[in-house]
């Protein structure tokens, strides 16, 4: 496998600078970092972007999480894995991320859960790292960026 083209955000680099401070702004709120690499990994995972998937893999396990709860990101909704408010930015991303399937993407039954467990100021930093993330995602899969290449 052959990246198509180099990354992006490496042929034009005035645009790394702008992307780390977002990335240092989401993470500015206090949120666990553990629960920041598990919106980044769901959101990867729906957006089948290998690379971002490996890198979330990685960091949560450098974060010591167990395999447990790395490997069943995908099936939050079934493991026993995760605590409320963790199940509730989980499921944020991923109504945040696919927009598109429905007329109401981030419904209020998905907002006020959030809502319930995440202060606006964290909500803003979950929402912007789902940003992120996208943005990375669609930068990524259209290349075919490797896995572990960056």
């Amino acid at each position: 496998m052959e990246a198509r083209m180099k990354n992006p955000a490496t042929i034009i680099p005035a645009v790394m600078k702008p992307i780390q401070e977002l990335m240092k702004a989401a993470h500015s709120q206090g949120l666990p970092q553990e629960l920041m690499e598990m919106v980044h990994l769901r959101v990867s995972q729906v957006n089948g972007c290998s690379f971002c998937v490996d890198a979330g893999l990685r960091n949560l396990r450098k974060l010591g999480e167990s395999d447990e709860r790395i490997g069943l990101v995908a099936a939050w909704r079934e493991a026993p894995y995760y605590t409320d408010a963790e199940r509730a930015a989980l499921e944020l991303a991923e109504a945040s991320t696919r927009l598109a399937d429905r007329a109401d993407a981030v419904s209020d039954e998905v907002w006020d859960n959030a809502a319930d467990h995440f202060d606006e100021q964290q909500l803003a930093s979950i929402l912007l790292m789902i940003a992120i993330t996208n943005l990375f995602n669609r930068l990524n899969a259209p290349i075919r960026q490797i896995a572990g290449s960056w």
